[in-house]
Parts: C-alpha cells; structure tokens; sequence
C-alpha cells in the first residue's frame, strides 16, 4: 500500500532520458573551423554564448538554416555569417572561426534542443502557413512565418503552447516573449530588462491544441516581416514554465518542478532587472553561483564570493538563495522556463538524487 501510496504522488514522466532532448555542451574556442560533439543528439536549435569575454548571444536553428542567427541581447535582425554554425551533425555541431561562437581559447556555453531533425514542412492549422519541426515528444516546435498585418493565427505542430520566444528575423525588433503564467494581451522581451507590457496588438486569445492567435504587432505578426518562433509544451518531468514571488530572504522561495534542472532562466516581470540563465553544466554542484544574462552581452559572472545572485539545482526543482531584487524582490514577480537534467521518477521507477 505504501509503494502504491508514492507512486501516485511521485512526478512520472515518459521521458526517461531528458539529455535526449535538451543538453548543454561547454567547449573552448580554436578560432577555426570545430566540429563540437557530444550533445547526446542532432540539435535543430543552438544557443551560443561566450562565458569568458563579452560578446553577444547567437541562436541558430535548422528550419532557417545554418549560418543564420539572431541575437537574445539585441534586437537587430536576421544576420547570415559564413563562419559561424556551418552544419548539424548527429550529436553536435560544427562552428567555423567566428570570435563570438569561436574565438580563440574562449570557454564558451551551448544550450541545445531537438526539434523534428529537419528544415520543417508547411502546417495549416493557422488562417497563415507556417513551416514547422515538431517534437511531439519533448514539446518544442521552431517555426517560420510571414506576418500579414492583421488578425491571424499560426500553427505551431504541438498539443498546445505554454512558453514560446518569437523574434522578428527581416527587421530591428524585440524579441517576443510569453508564457503561460502571463496574461495573453501581455509580452516581456528577451533582449531587454524592461518589466512585462500589455497591449492589444499582442496576442488575441490564448494558445490552443493548434495555433498561436496573434493581433498585428511587429513583433510576431507585422506585414510583410517574417518571423522564428521557439515554441514549449509543458511535459511532465522534462520541462516546467510558471512564475513565482520573491520574499527577499537569503533562505528564498522553493520552485517545484518535479525534475532536477538542467538549465533555468529567470526574469523579473514585474521590475526592470536583467534577464539570468544557470545551467547544470557551469555549475556541477550547489551552489550554482555562474550567471550568464540573455539581455545582455557582458561575459559570465562568479558570485561564489558574494552569494548574492545564487540558486540551487535540486532533485525536484530549484531554490533561490539570493536577496537580489533580479531573483528574489519582496512581493516582486518572476517568470521561468526550466529543462530537466533527470525526472523525479521516470517510468523505470527510479528516484532521482539531489546534487
């Protein structure tokens, strides 16, 4: 009675192995051509950042193609380089001498995710066609679209959409993003600290089964622009999107996920602090004290010393161990995205374990 007792209280999941689908891939730059490997899988979406210098942020995905990026901490449109990811391969990538993605003796960070391996194909659930790679698995779709200026809607190949990132690829724009947490009216922006807006060119209505209903902003739907968006469906002890409220204390709020993090970001939505990202690969133990900011383009910083923008990885979530109002701000609200590195329990029934 008592085993059927925990079983049925426990956080199952069907995604025994979540290093199958999300992975973070540290590397040292040569300032030529590398083929990094050792992801697990071939990622159709990779997000590059130097940890050990300054430099922007790069995502590249598979349905855009190699070579394309666009830049968390900016808004700048689409940029095409020659030497930057070149290739997919089946359990990495290549990158070529790009200082940023590459340089020489830099520590760099890749956070890696699998989408449906391959460039997409037209989805018409949405009154606009948009090209998707889906994994139904995971629940993380890439897609592309052209926006028409008015009400419409885009298909998004998931059961449904609880955190999505959308980034104008053509023009200078802020990246859009949302998740479940949030109203649908209201946006925060990747590249910037500001807190969350409300307007009613955002969205028109909540996500469903099968589509992204969109007003008329630029951001996701302007005439003629064209657009990526990055979109999550929630899957029980892989990936959790949701928010919190700080308290400002040193022993801070407790986050369940009902996995042991992988990878966490977290944004201030109701002040204008940065954006933060910890992952399980720059700190392999707690305290995880490496911050790397989405917003901004400055390198890694080390609060080992300082304890004062500091979390914990646990087997079944994470805890805020900072009084900083960027994590932890009395009465303040914060959103998160978060990826597993190991369920609480998966299907095989074994337990995960703190760090």
């Amino acid at each position: 009675f008592i085993n059927k007792r925990i079983k049925l209280i426990m956080a199952y999941t069907t995604i025994n192995k979540p290093t199958a689908h999300f992975n973070t891939k540290l590397y040292t730059g040569n300032a030529g051509t590398q083929s990094i490997t050792g992801v697990g899988f071939q990622p159709d979406m990779v997000w590059l950042k130097k940890r050990s210098a300054s430099g922007s942020h790069y995502i590249t995905d598979a349905v855009r193609g190699v070579g394309k990026a666009v830049f968390p901490d900016e808004a700048n449109a689409e940029y095409t380089y020659s030497n930057g990811v070149t290739a997919f391969g089946t359990d990495g990538w290549t990158v070529g001498d790009n200082g940023g993605m590459n340089g020489s003796g830099a520590t760099q960070v890749g956070w890696n995710w699998k989408a449906g391996n391959s460039s997409g194909s037209a989805n018409t659930d949405g009154t606009i066609t948009s090209t998707v790679s889906a994994n139904t698995t995971a629940g993380f779709s890439i897609a592309t679209w052209s926006g028409t200026g008015s009400n419409g809607s885009i298909g998004h190949g998931l059961g449904g959409v609880d955190c999505m990132i959308i980034k104008n690829t053509n023009s200078a724009r802020d990246f859009y993003f949302w998740n479940k947490s949030m109203v649908y009216n209201t946006r925060l922006e990747l590249n910037n600290n500001e807190a969350f807006t409300t307007g009613t060119d955002n969205m028109t209505a909540l996500p469903d089964a099968t589509k992204i209903n969109m007003a008329t902003s630029t951001q996701n739907n302007g005439s003629s622009q064209n657009y990526v968006g990055y979109f999550f469906q929630e899957k029980q002890g892989y990936s959790k999107f949701g928010n919190y409220t700080g308290n400002a204390n040193a022993d801070g709020p407790f986050i369940y996920t009902g996995f042991k993090p992988a990878l966490v970001i977290i944004k201030q939505s109701s002040g204008g602090n940065d954006w933060w990202i910890y992952d399980n690969k720059r700190d392999t133990f707690n305290l995880a004290t490496h911050g790397l900011r989405p917003s901004k383009s400055n390198a890694e910083v080390n609060y080992s010393a300082t304890d004062t923008m500091n979390l914990d990885l646990l087997s079944n979530g994470f805890k805020i161990k900072s009084t900083d109002g960027a994590l932890n701000g009395n009465g303040s609200s914060y959103i998160y995205m978060s990826f597993a590195e190991a369920p609480l329990v998966g299907t095989n029934n074994v337990p995960c374990t703190a760090r």
